[in-house]
């Protein structure tokens, strides 16, 4: 055990000693210089790594310390351009990105680098200049030559585009985003011929892509070459008889040329074609909706609503346009039914949704039903105030109306008084709904908002007049809103009932009795609280018998007063 011990001393004195002869074998010069790049690498990584995580400032620091030790590294250069670049500041980035390149002028990454530089400082040529060079060397930069026609075509530059995008398509071959980029050049040198050529080369290239053949039909036909576009997609439908854009074009050429017959032959064929997009039959038929009405359309859409339903029985476009198609003709509840069909299916559809919810009020309103679409409209489109003031009316109307609160509050805080239309109809809104929550002080507070901002709504001069006249305040102003809500509206049973009640309470029985009376006339079937009303003008006119027998008529409905059966059976008036 002994000797083995001895024997590791010397060793790892001769290993110890090499280590010291190998460094006294280096210069000084060597020595210094082995120090610096271990230091500009050190803080070149420390540099890299700051990057990656997106600090900056810290980076730039770093990079700029390793460039002290190495100036001439094309790397560090690059990655400062790098930072200052991605930071917004390509003036700044230019210079070092430029030495990048001239430290390294095989690097293609600096090159782009650079022409990204140039791009952003507005020299889109001298960008151009850059991926001209790399990829006029050989095949290995081909992939830019697309980018480098888009910047001479947007400099104005067409002849030098034609050429790079030539110098692609020997690459790639015939291409649409090439092709679509030279008839773009050559529509705007008013080169017509040229851009149809190019159009009918990608067509031969690619046959059967009917998008291709849509494309050049296009362009004849927005150069009145009608008949030359015809032949196109005629002589096309005959190499692809199954493919409905083909037969959509033809209905639209043949419509424009004044042949009736034979475009509504190819709109069936291809509707009848169940691969035809839903959203291009839906768009195509609201056209054919909005033409003028004859029995001949009439007979075009039923057949092409029959096609629509077999090929695309459950597509939201569809039931969307068909409910246009019925709330055209006055068939409201049917469009409804179409609307919500929709809906169910796609409910991102802000005009659908307010085309439901709007057309879903009124006095037999299933306010649940209603609800479900309101909360579709702020649950889809959180950010409209529209929705909200819906959902708000509805849960009011639903007796709901702490809800109904948050709702139309959230509804005032997106509209931010953009909308003084939607302010006023929300401050009325939120007056019933603290009325209805016993708030009253609060109630009144927004009915006078809701009156400075429009004091001609008559929705809100008769809630407001009816509620003062129920709680017996400012009794003179709530009949000078109700007078004047009834001289703009003499026959509505609802107004005149208000001001009838709201003279109730001055004393003016007379009165009440004459409004009550034109009220009644102007019903066909009264509410319960307007039959309970006339018996109590009655009672304080002397009239009991007839007052008891008009409390009765009142006494099933759920409108009635909890007083009611008190009336009845007593046979007198109690508040």
């Amino acid at each position: 055990m002994i000797f083995k011990k001895f024997l590791i001393i010397p060793v790892f004195l001769i290993l110890f000693s090499s280590v010291g002869n190998a460094q006294e074998n280096l210069s000084k010069k060597e020595r210094k210089a082995q120090e610096t790049e271990a230091k500009a690498t050190r803080y070149f990584i420390e540099g890299e790594k700051y990057l990656v995580l997106g600090e900056l400032d810290k980076a730039y620091f770093y990079l700029q310390k390793a460039l002290e030790f190495s100036p001439e590294e094309a790397a560090i250069n690059y990655k400062i351009a790098e930072v200052l670049l991605r930071g917004n500041k390509p003036e700044k980035a230019l210079p070092y990105a430029e030495k990048a390149t001239y430290l390294d002028i095989e690097n293609k990454y600096y090159a782009l680098m650079v022409a990204e530089i140039y791009s952003d400082l507005k020299q889109p040529l001298k960008a151009a200049e850059i991926l001209d060079r790399l990829t006029s060397d050989g095949e290995n930069n081909q992939q830019y030559n697309l980018d480098l026609a888009s910047i001479y075509l947007g400099a104005g530059e067409f002849d030098k585009a034609l050429i790079v995008l030539d110098r692609a398509e020997e690459y790639y071959g015939v291409m649409e985003p090439i092709t679509n980029q030279k008839q773009r050049i050559y529509l705007r040198k008013n080169n017509l011929e040229k851009a149809i050529e190019e159009g009918k080369r990608l067509i031969e290239a690619k046959s059967g892509n009917p998008d291709y053949v849509i494309n050049l039909v296009e362009i004849l036909y927005n150069n009145n070459r009608l008949e030359e576009a015809l032949n196109l997609v005629q002589s096309e439908i005959k190499k692809f008889p199954n493919q409905p854009e083909l037969h959509m074009a033809a209905y639209t050429l043949l419509k424009e040329e004044g042949n009736r017959k034979d475009s509504e032959s190819s709109i069936i064929k291809a509707f009848s074609n169940p691969d035809l997009d839903p959203i291009v039959e839906a768009k195509a038929f609201e056209a054919i909706m909005n033409e003028m009405q004859t029995s001949e359309r009439d007979s075009l859409l039923d057949e092409l609503e029959y096609l629509m339903l077999k090929s695309h029985p459950q597509d939201a476009s569809v039931f969307s346009v068909l409910g246009k198609r019925r709330l055209k003709i006055g068939k409201k509840e049917e469009a409804l039914d179409y609307f919500k069909e929709s809906l169910l299916i796609n409910p991102n559809n802000a005009e659908l949704l307010e085309q439901v919810i709007t057309n879903s009020f009124g006095e037999n309103a299933d306010f649940s039903e209603v609800e479900k679409f309101t909360i579709m409209g702020v649950d889809e489109f959180p950010d409209k105030p529209e929705f909200w003031f819906y959902d708000g009316v509805i849960k009011n109307a639903g007796k709901k109306d702490s809800l109904a609160i948050i709702s139309l509050e959230k509804s005032m805080e997106l509209n931010a008084g953009k909308n003084l239309g939607l302010d006023q109809a929300i401050y009325g809104s939120l007056g019933n709904a603290y009325y209805n929550l016993g708030k009253k002080d609060k109630a009144f507070e927004n009915f006078d908002m809701a009156i400075k901002l429009n004091p001609n709504d008559e929705q809100v001069l008769n809630n407001y007049a009816y509620f003062l006249s129920i709680e017996k305040r400012d009794l003179e102003k709530a009949k000078s809103m109700s007078e004047k809500v009834v001289k703009r509206f003499p026959n509505n049973g609802t107004f005149l009932d208000t001001h009838a009640w709201v003279l109730f309470q001055t004393g003016d029985y007379e009165g009440a009795k004459k409004y009550m009376d034109l009220a009644l006339e102007n019903e066909t079937e009264p509410s319960g609280v307007m039959l309970e009303h006339y018996g109590d003008i009655l009672y304080h006119l002397g009239e009991k018998s007839e007052a008891i027998s008009y409390w009765k008529k009142a006494e099933n409905s759920p409108e009635a007063s909890d007083k009611l059966p008190q009336k009845i059976k007593e046979g007198k008036y109690h508040e």
